[in-house]
């Protein structure tokens, strides 16, 4: 493969996307706070790099997938930052679910230093990733995004161009506030069931078969049903994504008063020490009620 990459975050998402670029051939380098988390990879064949700047140093495509804004903002723009270490021929991809805001501050910098970026958040999660089965929303240039579709490709079944930059981070933080709060409703609709004398089985079943059905609703039932809490989604990061999405509709003159009552129930989950857990896990803190 001719492109060079380095991935910058290698959490419940980003290892999975290493893996499958290293799985395509692309010469990989991987930086992570936590070196440990490097293991694998760099047993497969990834360089791990002690910094973003030596890790996007030499790459011909940057990725980064971390957990919110700051991190983001530390990984491209903080001491040792992958922006000014990056090749003036370089494609940084803001792969991160993160703020328009933030996105829009991003590109600046980046424009300043003559380097091309684009957003492209993805929707799925571990087991897309891990799969390769993503799918990158993607914001910015046509001629930037040609040149990292081999790269996106990878790691992904589609990659959709929805605009210029920005558009990515928009189109998924409505997609993750519908998610939110689908779960936020999942768990209180399932505690009402379990408490309600129906066969839970047979009510779940209406549920996924009839108008309310969609892969969410039985990936998360089955989670909810099973206790298995282990993370596809962090439930933090859910509730961090609510957040932003009020945000960016207010920007909007949009009152998202269905996040703000789904957000609640996460923080409710969150305060009971579920934060680290499936999103998934936010029904416990109704049973227990």
């Amino acid at each position: 493969m001719a492109e060079t990459v380095a991935l910058l975050g290698l959490g419940t998402m980003g290892a999975g996307m290493a893996a499958n670029l290293l799985k395509a051939g692309f010469s990989l380098s991987v930086y992570n706070r936590t070196a440990a988390k490097a293991q694998a990879l760099t047993g497969a064949g990834a360089r791990f790099a002690a910094t973003p700047a030596e890790a996007a140093k030499d790459a011909s495509v940057v990725i980064s997938m971390l957990s919110d804004d700051a991190a983001s903002r530390e990984v491209w723009l903080g001491s040792d930052g992958a922006l000014d270490a990056a090749g003036k021929a370089a494609i940084l991809i803001e792969s991160s679910t993160v703020s328009p805001e933030w996105i829009a501050e991003l590109v600046e910098a980046a424009s300043q230093r003559g380097v091309d970026l684009l957003d492209a958040p993805v929707t799925g999660s571990r087991t897309q990733a891990e799969a390769g089965q993503l799918s990158f929303l993607v914001g910015g240039s046509g001629v930037a995004l040609e040149r990292a579709t081999p790269v996106l490709k990878a790691m992904s079944k589609e990659i959709i161009h929805l605009g210029s930059v920005g558009s990515g981070a928009k189109m998924k933080l409505i997609n993750n506030f519908l998610c939110g709060v689908q779960v936020a409703s999942l768990a209180e609709g399932l505690t009402w069931i379990e408490r309600s004398g129906l066969d839970r089985e047979k009510a779940l079943a209406v549920l996924k078969s009839g108008a309310p059905g969609s892969p969410l609703l039985g990936a998360i039932s089955a989670r909810m049903v099973s206790q298995n809490y282990s993370v596809n989604f962090l439930l933090s990061l859910m509730t961090k994504d609510l957040l932003y999405a009020q945000n960016e509709a207010a920007r909007n003159n949009v009152d998202l008063k269905t996040a703000e009552v789904a957000r609640s129930l996460f923080e409710v989950a969150i305060a009971q020490g579920l934060g680290k857990e499936d999103m998934s896990s936010v029904i416990e803190p109704l049973r227990k009620k």
